[in-house]
């Protein structure tokens, strides 16, 4: 399956220009209430496709959220997911990785948090962390204890190779990829950085150490690049979402995820001559019971 088509759409040929990507929506885009409306009804399509998705239980969705602190990726996630029946997605959430995973592949972690046939799965953050903090922090990889000596200049390339394979793995296998980028402003995080100082409700969200990431923002920005050229391919695209205004970064990435579904083509299972006479036969008994 190839990505749906959005103006979104990070090239696969390795074009992609960070820097000539879109924060805010463009000017015609639907207002805050306008994207709201519009994403009920998507709600309603992604819930609907999910079941049919489910009930096929042939393939399933993995969707991956990487983004900026501050960018919106869990409004995100909880506005895409609304309406859908908890037992058919799972959500997981990667942080610092703990010694057992360090034991492990870069991608171990992740590969065993899969969605199995008939769900949707959602990363926020991923097996990606691997080449942009631990890009931007190479120290992080004294505690991964990699084969010396290390060759900084060939990994990033080697574990690209490894993840486009990984994923090209995956959609051989039946799982549909989708990765969102949620391209937040250097000034709107700031913004947001603000309003979880000043506002009580939202200072729980509020760390030091993002503050500190932020300063690495242009060593971000560069990793992001290299990494969405590298692995940006048909079986598993990217999308670099204009993420500034949060309701339209939620409308475009719901409208992605339904095409997603609807191209997958699921359908509900139709059963063969002798299941509908066993069915038929369990109506009359049941029908009995009721008449005796």
């Amino acid at each position: 399956m190839q990505g749906p088509e959005s103006p979104w759409r990070v090239p696969f040929d390795g074009s992609f220009v960070l820097e000539d990507a879109a924060t805010a929506p463009p000017k015609d885009a639907p207002g805050k209430k306008g994207c709201r409306k519009r994403l009920g009804k998507l709600n309603e399509d992604i819930a609907e496709l999910q079941r049919a998705l489910y009930a096929a239980d042939r393939h399933s969705l993995l969707l991956v959220f990487q983004a900026m602190d501050a960018a919106g990726k869990d409004g995100t996630i909880r506005a895409l997911l609304s309406g859908v029946n908890p037992a058919g997605c799972q959500v997981f959430s990667f942080k610092q990785p703990s010694s057992q995973e360090l034991d492990h592949d870069f991608l171990w972690r992740t590969a065993r948090c899969l969605p199995e046939r008939g769900r949707i799965g959602v990363f926020n953050r991923s097996y990606y962390e691997e080449v942009l903090v631990v890009r931007v922090h190479p120290e992080y990889l004294a505690g991964q204890r990699l084969p010396e000596p290390l060759d900084l200049d060939g990994l990033w390339p080697a574990r690209f190779a490894s993840i486009a394979a990984h994923e090209q793995h995956l959609a051989q296998s039946g799982t549909a990829v989708l990765k969102f980028w949620l391209n937040v402003s250097h000034e709107e995080q700031r913004q947001r950085f603000l309003a979880r100082i000043d506002e009580p409700e939202k200072n729980w969200k509020f760390s030091s150490g993002d503050v500190a990431e932020r300063g690495h923002w242009g060593e971000y920005m560069a990793a992001y690049q290299d990494a969405l050229n590298a692995t940006s391919r048909p079986w598993a695209p990217w999308y670099a979402v204009p993420a500034d205004d949060k309701p339209f970064a939620r409308l475009q990435v719901a409208t992605i995820v339904r095409d997603a579904l609807l191209g997958l083509g699921s359908q509900y299972p139709t059963l063969g001559e002798r299941e509908r006479e066993k069915l038929a036969a369990m109506r009359s008994q049941l029908e009995a019971e009721a008449a005796g």
